[in-house]
């Protein structure tokens, strides 16, 4: 049953026609860009993506981007797990993704979507013989379910990294994820939690998850087909340097989320969200954990520039 509100953006189907893109090298109007029908990546799935977030600080008239470096190099990491190669370095896309919001003015919370795809108009299967596009874009994004979501396990499994690379952001991959959304806001929840082929919890559609269980909190192992979250990583050290709890790295299985004290599920889209019932059962008392709420502001204060120690997370965008 459906527990949270619905994901909203800040502006509601904002026109974007007229904003800044990076494209092909350069700064362009969205409206400009065009894109074949012929193109490889929109028949096969041949792209990857990155998701980065900027959070405003209304009182200081501050946008801050988050860990965007990292997102880069994982950007650059997964073109090179499926055997491309971004144009860009890492250190010039942080660059470039800071005058693009300056030249878009973007002050509101504001998600970043870079993507590289092949763009031939062929259809072959040898990736390097392909070249590829480049292309960064932002829109304005509040606050995802901000009251907690209801889950189910979904009858969509995650797809092992076997067969596609889970540490990967590839286009591909997300139809996996977009089944299991859709499964489950079909049969009344909020969110899907898939399992791996073999049975174990891996994560929800689009994020990492966490559960308290026994007095300590547990997350699934990296080796378990997950995507190696950069919000899963900071989270684990404010569980374990500020909030004061120990934190295992291990295999969970599905029982494990029906004896569960507390719950959340985190992602740079997201943030952190907390799981108030899994297939109808709840988590704890049904409410956010007290754990869970104490994380979720000690989070959001730090990526709006308000805790000091967390203060290499962030890049200012505005002069």
């Amino acid at each position: 049953m459906s527990t949270g509100t619905a994901g909203q953006q800040a502006s509601m189907e904002p026109d974007l026609s007229e904003r800044w893109m990076f494209f092909d090298g350069e700064f362009v109007r969205e409206c400009d860009v065009r894109i074949p029908i012929q193109t490889h990546a929109l028949h096969n799935g041949t792209g990857v993506i990155e998701g980065i977030r900027a959070y405003w600080n209304a009182g200081r008239q501050q946008l801050y981007l988050l860990e965007v470096l990292a997102h880069y190099q994982r950007f650059h990491r997964s073109a090179r797990i499926v055997r491309m190669a971004v144009p860009e370095s890492a250190e010039r896309l942080v660059a470039i993704t800071q005058e693009l919001l300056r030249r878009n003015d973007c002050r509101e919370d504001t998600y970043i979507r870079p993507i590289f795809f092949k763009s031939a108009p062929l259809m072959s299967m040898n990736l390097r013989a392909m070249t590829g596009r480049l292309a960064v874009h932002t829109y304005p994004l509040g606050p995802f379910h901000d009251s907690g979501v209801g889950a189910m396990v979904s009858s969509w499994r995650r797809i092992p990294d076997a067969v596609i690379p889970a540490r990967a952001k590839t286009t591909a991959s997300y139809l996996n994820s977009a089944l299991a959304k859709t499964e489950a806001v079909a049969n009344g929840f909020d969110e899907a939690i898939m399992l791996t082929h073999d049975g174990h919890v891996c994560e929800s559609s689009t994020c990492n998850l966490f559960l308290r269980k026994d007095g300590e909190f547990l997350t699934p192992s990296v080796t378990d087909d997950i995507l190696e979250g950069i919000t899963r990583r900071q989270l684990i050290g404010m569980l374990r340097d500020d909030v004061g709890q120990s934190l295992v790295e291990r295999s969970v299985d599905r029982t494990e989320l029906y004896a569960a004290d507390e719950m959340f599920i985190c992602g740079t889209g997201y943030g952190l969200v907390p799981v108030l019932s899994v297939d109808h059962t709840p988590v704890g008392d049904g409410d956010v954990g007290p754990h869970t709420r104490r994380l979720m502001e000690l989070y959001q204060r730090a990526v709006r520039g308000e805790e000091e120690r967390y203060g290499h997370w962030l890049l200012p965008v505005h002069p």
